[in-house]
C-alpha cells in the first residue's frame, strides 16, 4: 500500500490498542482515533469464532464514518475474512464497496494476504504483535515540555461493578455493559457508548458537554436502541432532563459510569423511575 502518514500511525495505534483489549474475536473500526464500529463474535452465533459477522456488525454501527477508516482484528485474517473485507458493500446503498486506509491484525494466512492485496493498491496491510500496555507509559507534548503517565490498562475483569439501582441487570445486560465499558475507554471524552449484543450501536465523543455526546450516541443507535446499555467515561453532572433521563427515555435499560458526582443520587432515582 501507500506510505504511512502521521495520522495513519495515530489511527492505526488507536484501532489496535482498542481491539487488543477484547478477549473474544473482535473487529474495531477507527476514524480520527475514535472507534466508530466495534463488534465481537460470541456464542449466540452459529460459529462463535466467525469474525466475518463481527466485521459486518462493526461496519453497520456507522458505515458513513467507517468509510475511509482503519479496520483492526485481534485474530489472524483468513481467506474467508479477507474476501468479506474485499467484497462487502456499504449498508448505505448496498452497492458501494467499503474503502479503508489500513487493515491491521496479528497475522494473515497466505491466501488471506493474497486476497486482501487485491482489494486496493493503496490499502496498507499491517501485522503487529498484540499490545501489552500493563507496563507502558504515554507521553504527550505540551508547550515547553512533556507529560508522562501510565496507560489505562484496566479491563472490566479488573473492576468490581456495583449495582446501585433497584433493578438488577440481567446476565446479558451485564455482559453488554462490560463490552460498552471496553469501548468507552478508547473514545475521546466526553465519551459515551451504547451497545447491545456485543455490538456498538452508537457513540458520542469529543463534545464540550456530556449530554451532547449522549444525544449523538442515541441518534446513531437509532431504532436498535431499545434494550441496549450505555457506558460513560465519567460521572453524569445532571440526570433529570439531561443525559440519564434522555437515555432512559430512548430505550437504554442499563448504565455504567464511574460515579463521583454530587448528584449521583439523582441519576439513581431517575433510573429507578424508568426501571
Amino acid at each position: 500500500g501507500k506510505e504511512m502518514s502521521f495520522n495513519n500511525f495515530l489511527d492505526g495505534d488507536a484501532a489496535y490498542s482498542c481491539v487488543c483489549d477484547f478477549v473474544e474475536p473482535t473487529c474495531v473500526i477507527v476514524k480520527h482515533t475514535n472507534p466508530c464500529g466495534v463488534a465481537s463474535a460470541h456464542s449466540g452465533q452459529d460459529d462463535p469464532n466467525d469474525l466475518r459477522q463481527a466485521y459486518r456488525w462493526a461496519v453497520e454501527a456507522d458505515p458513513v464514518s467507517a468509510f475511509g477508516g482503519i479496520v483492526a482484528f485481534n485474530r489472524p485474517v483468513t481467506e474467508e475474512l479477507a474476501k468479506e473485507i474485499r467484497e462487502f458493500r456499504s449498508p448505505q446503498d448496498g452497492d458501494t464497496r467499503m474503502f479503508y486506509e489500513i487493515v491491521i491484525a496479528p497475522g494473515y494466512t497466505e491466501k488471506g494476504l493474497e486476497v486482501l492485496k487485491g482489494k486496493s493498491k493503496t490499502l496498507r496491510i499491517l501485522e503487529a504483535k498484540p499490545h501489552n500496555q500493563t507496563k507502558s507509559k504515554g507521553l504527550k507534548q505540551i508547550g515547553g515540555g512533556f507529560v508522562l503517565q501510565e496507560h489505562d490498562f484496566l479491563t472490566p475483569e479488573d473492576i468490581k461493578f456495583e449495582v446501585v439501582s433497584e433493578k438488577q441487570p440481567t446476565a446479558e445486560e451485564l455482559e453488554d455493559l462490560k463490552f460498552a465499558w471496553r469501548c468507552v475507554k478508547h473514545v475521546k471524552s466526553n465519551a459515551i457508548t451504547i451497545a447491545k449484543g456485543k455490538k456498538l450501536l452508537g457513540m458520542g465523543s469529543g463534545q464540550p458537554n456530556r449530554v451532547k455526546s449522549v444525544e449523538i450516541a442515541i441518534e446513531k443507535a437509532a431504532d436498535e436502541i431499545e434494550g441496549s446499555v450505555m457506558a460513560s467515561d465519567a460521572f453524569f453532572p445532571f440526570a433529570w432532563n439531561d443525559s440519564v433521563e434522555k437515555a432512559c427515555q430512548a430505550g437504554v435499560k442499563a448504565i455504567v459510569h464511574p460515579g463521583g458526582s454530587i448528584r449521583d443520587s439523582d441519576a439513581i432515582e431517575c433510573c429507578n423511575k424508568y426501571n
